[in-house]
């Protein structure tokens, strides 16, 4: 099956979409857990549980908005595309190997899209699960997600550096930086 979904991939030239989908939806979830956390950090005294279930809200209507409009968008573009070479060849490639590829590619990109975020967020709020179930966090519970918001964003630099064949290490710290600069702006507002 993943032979089969990967031959489809490389067919419709897929793989850098379901990349760049990865990395924008991926780094859209991890500002917004950063955005959210920062919120409450500044706010002050916050119930953790009032903050996991912000973040849990909104890394699910993320990931939802992220699977509905990525399905949406690419499996209309690829009815297009698969149209027009149609008319072009004056023939019917609906079970052509592309046919197959314009149907089951928009879902790949759809779950990609849909679960990046989703992921993220997992990982930038687990502190704050880890602090519920009592386990020993080296800051408190509030920092301990900003600096796991900081990692997130910083791999997803790096991952995108690495893949675009671009010097990694700046990619990731330029991503970085971007997060910094979004967390001194929320400082800069609450004060």
């Amino acid at each position: 099956m993943f032979e089969r979904l990967r031959f489809l991939l490389n067919l419709s030239r897929a793989h850098g979409i379901a990349r760049r989908y990865f990395f924008t939806n991926g780094y859209d979830g991890a500002l917004t857990m950063l955005g959210l956390i920062m919120a409450f950090y500044v706010t002050g005294d916050v119930p953790t549980i009032t903050v996991i279930n912000a973040c849990l809200g909104a890394a699910v209507a993320l990931s939802i908005s992220g699977l509905s409009s990525a399905y949406i968008s690419e499996s209309e573009e690829r009815k297009k595309e698969l149209v027009e070479l149609e008319r072009a060849l004056v023939a019917d490639l609906g079970d052509t190997e592309y046919g197959q590829a314009s149907k089951w590619v928009p879902v790949w990109i759809a779950l990609v899209n849909g679960f990046a975020p989703l992921m993220v967020s997992l990982f930038i709020i687990s502190p704050l699960w880890m602090d519920q179930f009592g386990v020993p966090l080296p800051l408190l519970p509030l920092e301990s997600a900003i600096v796991s918001a900081f990692l997130a964003i910083f791999l997803l630099g790096l991952f995108l550096g690495k893949t675009s064949g671009s010097f990694w290490l700046w990619t990731g710290l330029r991503a970085l930086l971007i997060a910094v600069v979004t967390c001194l702006i929320i400082l800069t507002l609450n004060l």
